[in-house]
């Protein structure tokens, strides 16, 4: 069975992860310069097989689109010219960053690791993977 992939796209990081082959658990994958998300899709979709990818979707409160909403939808519109046959899923990733962060917290890491901008972004697209994965078994 293909992965799903999860992507918490940002300005300067990408924070990315994915589902075993059965598509049970979210695991977070790794964090890269968002510059470079278009390559390492290319790579990665060359070597496993890929059902769809989640794109997180910022939105305020009340439910509008945040101030960042634009930049994603940008990278949306290029992900779908570079990747047309590939499935694009986008999902609500409010709170997902205060999630991941107190993940981290629970987690034990110390301030220091907590400090790491680069595993919030990794954790929140593991957030909204396993979230869109419980919704869809039901």
């Amino acid at each position: 069975m293909p992965r799903i992939l999860a992507i918490d796209y940002g300005k300067k990081r990408t924070g990315i992860a994915v589902t075993d082959e059965l598509q049970i658990i979210a695991s977070g994958l790794t964090t890269i310069p968002s510059h470079t998300t278009i390559d390492f899709l290319k790579d990665y979709f060359a070597k496993e097989r890929v059902e769809a990818v989640l794109i997180g979707e910022p939105k305020q409160m009340n439910g509008e689109p945040s101030e960042s909403a634009s930049i994603i939808k940008g990278f949306v519109t290029h992900f779908s010219n570079i990747f047309p046959d590939m499935k694009v899923v986008r999902v609500d990733e409010r709170f997902t960053s205060k999630m991941a962060f107190q993940t981290m917290i629970d987690s034990g890491l110390s301030k220091k690791q907590r400090q790491n901008k680069g595993l919030i972004d990794e954790i929140s697209a593991t957030i909204m993977l396993q979230d869109y994965l419980s919704r869809k078994m039901y």
